[in-house]
């Protein structure tokens, strides 16, 4: 269960106007966070605290990648006792596990606009292609301390049960709904 990517409230250059830049994602301003199917009669949903990760934007020849690494001891959904249920081996056994990754392999564009990035999903070891919608990118100059920031946001959705990860099921949902929210600084 888990990832994924983006979004900056920035002062806005054009982003044609950006040359090919390497960005490190800001923890401070990324939120990794996901919603699920509770018995039929909710939505659970929660969010990651810790994760790490990198950019590589160049709208001139329409290259992107993004890495990301997830704390999985870090998942929050508001109580704790189900949190320390969600990192046992009933679902993320984080002691063996204790990173999520995604890191693309393609990026797919629409004309000038990136429309999605693919790339592999690990969770439990397991690694599995997802593809994740680009919902906005945006690329400029922070106001505050004046470096090239990229602000990127993203949603897919998995099948939890493609990663091994089966307690619960059908009860609990198997669709899981990923979205990532980042900030990442030119390095």
């Amino acid at each position: 269960m888990k990832n994924a990517i983006l979004i900056a409230s920035l002062v806005i250059l054009p982003v044609n106007t950006l040359l090919a830049a390497s960005y490190t994602v800001d923890p401070g301003h990324t939120y990794v966070s996901f919603a699920i199917n509770h018995l039929g009669f909710s939505t659970m949903r929660g969010k990651f605290d810790k994760q790490s990760g990198s950019l590589e934007y160049d709208h001139a020849s329409k290259k992107a990648s993004v890495t990301i690494e997830i704390d999985a001891t870090s998942i929050d959904t508001g109580h704790d006792k189900r949190d320390q249920h969600l990192i046992s081996p009933d679902f993320l056994n984080a002691v063996e596990h204790p990173t999520i990754t995604f890191k693309s392999t393609a990026a797919d564009w629409n004309g000038v606009n990136l429309v999605s990035v693919t790339g592999n999903l690990t969770i439990l070891g397991v690694s599995k292609p997802v593809t994740l919608q680009v919902n906005s990118i945006k690329c400029g100059e922070h106001p505050f301390s004046k470096k090239q920031v990229c602000g990127f946001d993203a949603t897919g959705s998995i099948k939890r049960n493609d990663f091994g990860v089966n307690y619960g099921l059908p009860a609990i949902g198997e669709v899981l709904d990923l979205q990532i929210e980042l900030e990442a600084s030119m390095n």
